[in-house]
C-alpha cells in the first residue's frame, strides 16, 4: 500500500500523534514517581520541553499502521530516554566522563535482548550523587525491550542499531566533558572514523552521531519478517551521514543564538559565515534527498522525513528571533521543493495549536496504545 504525503499528514494528526501523547503521559505518571528530587525534575523537564522529539520520531510509524502498537511505544520509550540523559548530562554539575558513558548504557540495553542489565547510576553513587529513580530508566529500558522481541526481522538490524547507539554515546561522552576539553576528544574521535565519510566535515560527523532518526527507521524495517541484510545497509548509508546530519545539524541552527548566550556547544558555529552555513546544510540536504529517493521504492516515508525534517527546523519560530539564522533559512527554503513548503506551512499551523494540544498535567493515565491493530509486516510501508 502507496502512501502519499496527504494521507501521511492525515494518519500523523488523527492517528499517530494522540497515542505519541498518550504514551507521553504514561511515563510522565511514572516520572512523577521517582523519589529522588532532582531527578524526578530532569525526568519531567525532559518529557514537558521535548515532546517534539517524540512527535517527529514517530512519523515512522505512521508508514506501518498495523504495527503501530510496537512502533510508538517503542520509539516514545527509546526517545525519552535519549531526552532524560540528555537533561542529566546538561544540566548536572558532574563532568566526569564515565558518568555520562554509564548512564548512556541504557540505550544499548535498550536495544539488544542479549545485554545484561547495568546500574545506570553507579558512578554518580559513588560519587555520592542522586541515584535512586524508583526504576524510571531500567522500566524505560524494558519497554523497549519488550515492543524489539515482537518484532520479526529485529535481529537483521540490530547490529546497525547497535553502531549507531555507540556512536551516539561517544559523542554524548565528548561533548559533555569540560569545555576545555570536548573539542580535542571530538576531533580525537572523528580522527578514528573520518577515512569512512570523503568530503565531511567533523561537526557533521559529530552531528550525525546525535540523531536517533536512523534508529527509528530500522525499527520500521524490522516490523518486515523478511528484512535483508541488503537493505539494512542501503539504509545505513542513507542515513548515516546524511539524513541524519541533516536533522542535528537543523536543530544546532535553531538554537544557534541560544547556546552562544550559554556557552554550549553548536555545530553549526564551527562555520565562518552564512553562506558556508547554507553551503553546507544544502549539500548535506542534496545527499539526504538523494538518498532518501534511492530508499523510497515502496513509499515516499524517507523523503518525507527529509522534506519534514526541513519544513518543521525552518518553520521554528525561534528563527524569526535571529537574524543570521532567518537570513539562512530563508536561502534554503528558496532552494526547497513543494512538500518542504508544505510541512513548512503544516507545522506552523500546529504550532499554533500546541498549547491546546499539549498533554493537561493532571490527566490521568489512560491506555497505552497496546491493542493489536493486526500481524506485524503486512503492510508495512518502508
Amino acid at each position: 500500500m502507496k502512501m502519499n504525503t496527504w494521507a501521511f499528514l492525515r494518519r500523523m494528526s488523527r492517528d499517530v500523534l494522540p497515542e505519541v501523547h498518550e504514551q507521553l503521559n504514561h511515563w510522565e505518571q511514572q516520572a512523577r514517581a521517582i523519589p529522588d528530587p532532582e531527578l524526578r525534575r530532569q525526568a519531567l523537564a525532559s518529557i514537558r520541553t521535548k515532546t517534539f522529539h517524540c512527535e517527529g520520531g514517530s512519523v515512522y510509524a505512521a508508514a506501518a499502521p498495523n504495527a503501530r502498537h510496537i512502533l510508538i511505544p517503542l520509539i516514545v520509550a527509546f526517545q525519552t530516554i535519549s531526552d532524560y540523559l540528555d537533561n542529566l548530562c546538561d544540566r548536572s554539575t558532574s563532568l566526569d566522563a564515565d558518568d555520562f558513558f554509564c548512564l548512556h548504557e541504557s540505550m544499548l540495553d535498550a536495544v539488544s535482548l542479549q545485554r545484561p542489565l547495568h546500574n545506570y547510576y553507579e558512578v554518580r553513587e559513588r560519587n555520592g550523587g542522586p541515584f535512586e529513580d524508583g526504576g524510571y530508566l531500567q522500566n524505560l529500558v524494558l519497554a523497549c525491550r519488550e515492543k524489539i522481541s515482537l518484532l520479526p526481522g529485529y535481529a537483521v538490524a540490530e547490529q546497525q542499531i547497535l553502531t549507531w547507539v555507540g556512536l551516539y554515546r561517544d559523542l554524548q561522552v565528548h561533548k559533555h566533558v569540560h569545555p576545555s576539553e570536548r573539542e580535542s576528544r571530538l576531533l580525537d574521535w572523528w580522527n578514528q572514523h573520518h577515512s569512512r565519510f570523503p568530503g565531511l566535515r567533523w561537526n557533521e560527523f559529530a552531528a550525525a552521531s546525535g540523531s536517533t532518526l536512523g534508529v527509528f527507521a530500522l525499527f520500521l524495517a524490522a516490523c518486515d519478517d523478511a528484512l535483508a541484510a541488503e537493505k539494512v545497509e542501503r539504509q545505513a548509508r542513507a542515513y548515516f551521514p546524511w539524513i541524519c546530519s541533516l536533522h542535528i545539524l537543523l536543530d544546532y541552527l535553531v538554537d544557534l543564538e541560544e547556546d552562544q548566550l550559554g556557552g554550549d556547544l553548536n555545530f553549526i558555529s564551527y562555520y565562518e559565515t552564512r553562506q558556508e552555513i547554507v553551503e553546507r546544510l544544502a549539500w548535506i540536504a542534496k545527499r539526504a534527498r538523494e538518498e532518501a529517493h534511492r530508499l523510497s521504492v515502496r513509499s515516499p516515508i524517507h523523503l518525507i522525513a527529509v522534506d519534514g525534517l526541513l519544513g518543521f527546523y525552518l518553520s521554528d519560530l525561534k528563527v524569526e528571533r535571529q537574524s543570521l539564522v532567518q537570513q539562512a533559512a530563508k536561502s534554503l527554503l528558496r532552494l526547497a521543493g513543494w512538500r518542504v513548503w508544505l510541512f513548512y506551512l503544516y507545522s506552523k499551523w500546529y504550532r499554533g495549536g500546541e498549547m491546546q494540544m499539549q498533554m493537561p498535567p493532571s490527566r490521568e493515565t489512560g491506555a497505552h496504545g497496546e491493542a493489536k491493530r493486526g500481524d506485524v509486516g503486512c503492510s508495512n510501508e518502508n
